[in-house]
This record gives structure tokens, C-alpha cells and sequence, in this order.
């Protein structure tokens, strides 16, 4: 790498870490973690800045972006962080996906159907692409092992939490505390949802009926996405649950959202243990 290219490097890569939200949880601190925003980046249009501006920083490679974009800000975001991450196929599902399995522990192609991601292997970085749904992520209170989840409401209903910390649990010492930290995701005053979604929470866990609250249409709801959950990971004994999540649909200048775009990018959730 010429002196030139390894300076263009760094500026992409500061420009993504300038940008980037650290999570605030009492975690070892070898744990690392980051979640990226829309800025940072050379995307465009819908997965530009908002407004459509060059400077996106899309993650999502299924998303309808350029591709050399796409795979200009991954390199950004690996040369931030000393490695690339591992990306899933995330399709809304309750697998979790164990780092090594088979193969190269550090492959990073987009071809492992998952919506969450475990490791006890130092140097690993963990990634979800979100664009409302929730980003979870856990580690035991050692920092043994690291999990990153992809929590929309179909995977909290199917159980994605409950897997990923079950998952945590099997490769940590026997008894440790789990922690999890939430990220940005949409706010219960944007999601509206019908009463079939309702229903299925409620036969699932009565309590859940509490993440509801009525919308102005009848038979609509609004859902409170993070307190879902938080109710799932209490009923797995997880009850260090930290961050405060944005609201990815008030807060255009940060955040990429679905609900309120439709075509856009995707921001990354990542953690990762630091080598010792």
C-alpha cells in the first residue's frame, strides 16, 4: 500500500468512527463494540446521507446499492476496526450462528443464514445490519464470549434472544451474569402494527400485552420494540440490560429506516473480543 493509499485509508476510517456510537455497558474492557450511523461513508442517493448526498456509509450488500459502494464502506469500516466482520444472511429467523463452525473462523462472505452470531475466539468481529429492527448485543461479565443478535419482531417472537444468550451461556464459565446492550432502533411512536401482531406476543407471554399501547386506527397498535425485548431477556435470567435505544425514524440525519424510506441503507452493530 503506497503512503498515499494508506492515508486515504485512515481518513476513511476515522470518517467512520467519528460517526459511530460506543456503547455504554460494564463490560471487561477487552469487550469491544460499536454501531455505525448513515454518515461515514461514499454511498449516494437512498443509502447516502439524508437528502441523498454523497457520504453514506451503507453496510447492506442486499439492498439495492451500488456494489463497489457497498464494498468501499465494509473496507472502511475494517480498516477502522484491524479486521473485516463476519456478515450474516439475516432473514427475520431464530438461528445462531457459531464462530468457528468450519472452515476459516474469519471468512467474510454474506453467505450464512442467521440473525445472530456467537464467539469465544479473540479477534472475531460480530456484525448485524439493521434499518429499524433492533441490534442486541451480549457478553458474560468475564468477557469470555461475545453474541450479536438481529431482534425485528418476528425474530423476538421466534426467540432469537433467548438462542443467542443460551449460546452465550454454553461457551462461558457455568453461572456468569449475561449483559446486553441495545442499539438504535425504531421507536414505539413509529412502529404501528396490526392486532394479529399483538396477538402472537400476548399468546406467547400475557405480559408482553404491556409493549402495546393503542394507535389512533382502531385495531392498530404501537410497539415498543426494545421493552419486548427487554420482557425476552428477563425470562432468560438476563437482566443487565443497558442502552437507551434512538429512534432510527426521528432521527433521519443518523440513522437509516425502512419504515420511514422505504429503499435505504443499512447500519452495522458489531463486538468483538480484543486479543490479550
Amino acid at each position: 500500500m503506497t503512503a498515499k493509499a494508506g492515508d486515504q485509508s485512515r481518513v476513511g476510517a476515522d470518517a467512520v468512527l467519528n460517526a459511530a456510537i460506543v456503547p455504554e455497558w460494564p463490560v471487561p474492557d477487552h469487550i469491544g463494540a460499536l454501531s455505525t450511523t448513515r454518515r461515514g461513508g461514499v454511498s449516494t442517493g437512498p443509502w447516502g446521507l439524508h437528502g441523498g448526498a454523497p457520504g453514506g456509509l451503507n453496510l447492506g450488500a442486499a439492498c439495492g446499492d451500488d456494489a463497489g459502494a457497498v464494498a468501499s464502506n465494509r473496507r472502511r469500516l475494517a480498516d477502522a476496526l484491524g479486521s473485516m466482520p463476519v456478515w450474516l444472511d439475516q432473514v427475520h429467523g431464530a438461528t445462531v450462528h457459531r464462530v468457528p463452525a468450519s472452515g476459516d473462523p474469519r471468512r467474510t462472505q454474506s453467505a450464512i443464514q442467521a440473525d445472530a452470531a456467537v464467539t469465544d475466539m479473540p479477534g472475531v468481529i460480530l456484525a448485524v445490519l439493521t434499518a429499524d429492527c433492533l441490534p442486541v448485543l451480549l457478553t458474560d461479565e468475564r468477557g469470555q464470549v461475545v453474541a450479536a443478535a438481529h431482534a425485528g419482531w418476528r425474530g423476538v417472537l421466534a426467540g432469537v434472544l433467548e438462542n443467542a444468550v443460551a449460546a452465550v451461556r454454553a461457551l462461558a464459565v457455568p453461572g456468569v451474569r449475561v449483559h446486553a446492550w441495545l442499539g438504535p432502533s425504531i421507536g414505539s411512536a413509529a412502529f404501528e402494527v396490526g392486532e394479529e401482531v399483538r396477538t402472537l406476543f400476548r399468546d406467547v407471554r400475557a405480559d408482553s400485552t404491556s409493549a402495546f399501547t393503542p394507535a389512533a386506527v382502531s385495531g392498530k397498535w404501537y410497539a415498543d420494540l426494545p421493552m419486548l425485548a427487554r420482557q425476552r431477556l428477563e425470562t432468560v435470567g438476563v437482566h443487565d440490560v443497558h442502552g437507551t435505544p434512538r429512534c432510527t425514524v426521528d432521527n433521519a440525519d443518523d440513522f437509516y429506516s425502512w419504515r420511514r424510506d422505504g429503499s435505504c441503507g443499512r447500519m452495522a452493530t458489531l463486538v468483538w473480543i480484543r486479543p490479550r
